[in-house]
């Protein structure tokens, strides 16, 4: 029996950058999925990658939250010539609307009941 990845990111200890991309889908399936696919593997290929988190509800409304180590990453990635050709596409096709917003971790904790508790989920 194989086990599911986590969908948490493992981010190193703050600072570290998020960019959260929260967005309508418009309920064109035509390639989303394999573009969605590519660009993860892209992302996890680009200098200061640090990882995803990605929710979905029924209504298609989703949020994406990448992890970057600075914002020169996140520059580099916004600028590679397959991702400007999937938000071209996310424009045109996927999404009504979507909002990014980017900015600074300077602090995170957390709590995993399957975790020995070490008073990180307390924002020690």
């Amino acid at each position: 029996m194989s086990s599911q990845p986590s969908p948490f990111a493992e981010t190193p200890e703050p600072p570290y950058y998020v960019v959260t991309f929260s967005s309508q889908r418009t309920g064109e399936e035509s390639g989303y999925l394999e573009m969605g696919g590519a660009m993860v593997e892209l992302a996890q290929q680009q200098p200061g990658y640090l990882g995803f988190e990605s929710a979905r509800t029924a209504s298609g409304f989703g949020i994406i939250n990448s992890y970057w180590k600075d914002e020169a990453s996140i520059l580099a990635w916004k600028a590679v010539v397959d991702h400007v050709e999937a938000q071209r596409r996310g424009r045109s096709d996927w999404y009504s609307r979507y909002e990014i917003r980017v900015a600074l971790v300077q602090r995170a904790y957390g709590f995993d009941k399957n975790a020995a508790t070490t008073g990180d989920e307390l924002g020690q």
